[in-house]
Formats: structure tokens, C-alpha cells, sequence
């Protein structure tokens, strides 16, 4: 079948693929909370998701002095690996992601986890064969960089103009604009419509299973 736009589709992991996103915010104000700093508010602590660790955390507690970057990224570790089992896909991206892979899609992960995270998350989630590629904050620059995205076109061998990335952040869509690829929003993870729409992405979806469809149409 013949290919409308795309031929590489990147994902960002929480958020997109992973319900995970009131898990990372609850564990980040509890880190700060263990450190006496200011707790910020939910969406604040939403706002940082999709960053690296070390760049979300310097935007969630901006008094805390760096040398002390160290002990609260240990503590949110902390917070977020007690509860780690209870973060699961959102419903239908196995299905998803499978009749795209069956399409003959290549497929890739551009996420702010860290290398081990989002091995550990791919295990689990048993999805690691369906991914072509995979970039980690920890390998890399962080979003809003295009680092990732130019890594993984040159490693699958892929033009850019024939990449879409797939994200729920306006960290995700920005990337995609430096990278010079597409971008598609989902408003079912950290950042609210309006946030995404003024990134003027190719499409906002509001589901996974309005993503489903909108990619099985167009992509």
C-alpha cells in the first residue's frame, strides 16, 4: 500500500503510549516535598513532563541550588518506582501500534526517560520488538532539541520530511519543528489542547483511538 505521508512514526512514551503522566507529576511534587521546597502545583509539575530529568527538575524547583539536583532526581526515582507496576498503556496503543507495524510503518520512541526507564517500561510492557529505533534525554539532548528526531532519521536511514512525531507535550511538537518533521498532538496526556493547537501540528487527537484512525486515513 502505498504511503500518503509518512513512513517513520515516532512516539513519545508517557503520556502517548503510557498512562503515566499524574504518576510523574505526583512523584515529582513528593520529591520536592521531601526536600522542604515549594510543592509545585500539579499543572506546573505536569507542565516539565516529557523533559530530561535534570531539565524538568530545574524548572520544577528553580531555588534549589545544583549541587542538590542529585538528591531530589534520587528521590523522585524513589517516589516514581515504589508505584512503577501501576502505570499501564493507554487502551488500544498495543492495537495500535501493532496494525501500523503490520502496515509496514517503521517505528521509534523519542522520549525523556532515561535509557534504563524506558528499557524497564518496553519489557513490561512486552513492546519492544515493535520499535525500529529508540532515543532516551539520557543519550541525548533533551526536548525541545531536534537531537533525537536527527538521530533516529539518520539511524533508520529515513528523510525527514517523511517523519511524524507523535507526542502529548509542546516540548514534543517543538522538537518536531526544529527537526523539521511533522507534528500530531494528543491531549490525553500532560498539555492542555489550546497548548498543542498553537504549535500548528497536522492534526490534535483526542484518543488513542482518534489517533488510530486519523494515522490509518492519512499517515
Amino acid at each position: 500500500m502505498a504511503r500518503e505521508q509518512f513512513d517513520l512514526i515516532v512516539f513519545d512514551w508517557d503520556g502517548t503510549l503510557m498512562d503515566s503522566t499524574a504518576h510523574i507529576a505526583r512523584s515529582i511534587q513528593a520529591a520536592c516535598r521531601d526536600l522542604g521546597l515549594p510543592v509545585p502545583a500539579h499543572e506546573a509539575a505536569s507542565y516539565v513532563i516529557g523533559l530530561g530529568l535534570r531539565e524538568a527538575l530545574q524548572i520544577a524547583a528553580p531555588t534549589l541550588d545544583p549541587s542538590e539536583y542529585p538528591r531530589l532526581a534520587e528521590r523522585y526515582r524513589f517516589h516514581y518506582l515504589v508505584k512503577d507496576q501501576t502505570t499501564e498503556l493507554f487502551a488500544g496503543v498495543r492495537e495500535m501500534l501493532q496494525a501500523l507495524r503490520d502496515q509496514g510503518y517503521l517505528l521509534a520512541v523519542a522520549t525523556g526517560k532515561s535509557r534504563v526507564g524506558l528499557n524497564r517500561a518496553l519489557d513490561q510492557s512486552r513492546l519492544t520488538s515493535l520499535f525500529d529505533g529508540t532515543r532516551c534525554a539520557d543519550e541525548t539532548f533533551s526536548k525541545p532539541h531536534p537531537a533525537m528526531l536527527h538521530e533516529l532519521t539518520r539511524e533508520l536511514g529515513q528523510d525527514p520530511a517523511r517523519t511524524v512525531m507523535v507526542g502529548d507535550t509542546t516540548h514534543d511538537l517543538q522538537m518536531a519543528i526544529n527537526a523539521g518533521v511533522a507534528g500530531i498532538g494528543v491531549t490525553y496526556g500532560a498539555h492542555p489542547a489550546n497548548s498543542l493547537n498553537a504549535m500548528s501540528p497536522k492534526f490534535v487527537a483526542s484518543s488513542v483511538s482518534d489517533l488510530s484512525g486519523w494515522l490509518r486515513e492519512n499517515a
